[in-house]
């Protein structure tokens, strides 16, 4: 099984863990005398079922990613990159876009707003980031795509 797919299981028990989670919660009281829509007990078997499974691909994709060497940095280095990265991207983007709303004054009399920052210089800087982001998340899909699951 190659990484991405693990990684696209992992998606999809996620999202099933937490229907079941909602099916229990609607099926764990009953008006008396009355059926359930669903078997609780089945539903915590699922559910267990699927957790366990979880878990192990949780342990593979990260022993994976530890292990598997992209370059000169493993798939967990370029994620925690990646990551930063996008963080980082938000706060120049608030930033320049924050700093560019200095001209709205509806008389001359009003205080006028002037921006502490290079908004040209911000936005070079955004770009490149954007860039550097962009190649960096190519490189994880590419790693994904062709990494055994270890």
């Amino acid at each position: 099984m190659k990484l991405a797919e693990a990684l696209q299981e992992r998606a999809d028990l996620n999202r099933n863990i937490e229907q079941l989670k909602v099916r229990l919660r609607n099926n764990a009281i009953i008006q008396e005398n009355e059926p359930s829509a669903e078997d609780p007990a089945e539903l915590l078997r699922e559910l267990d079922s699927s957790l366990d499974r979880l878990e192990e691909l949780m342990s593979r994709i990260n022993h994976t990613n530890c292990t598997v060497r992209v370059g000169d940095k493993t798939i967990t280095d370029l994620i925690a990159e990646r990551d930063t990265l996008s963080i980082r991207l938000y706060a120049y983007r608030e930033l320049a876009a924050a700093a560019s709303e200095t001209g709205r004054r509806a008389r001359m009399t009003e205080i006028k707003l002037i921006s502490t920052v290079n908004v040209k210089e911000i936005q070079k800087r955004i770009d490149s980031m954007s860039k550097e982001y962009r190649l960096i998340d190519n490189a994880i899909q590419a790693a994904n795509w062709s990494t055994e699951l270890l």
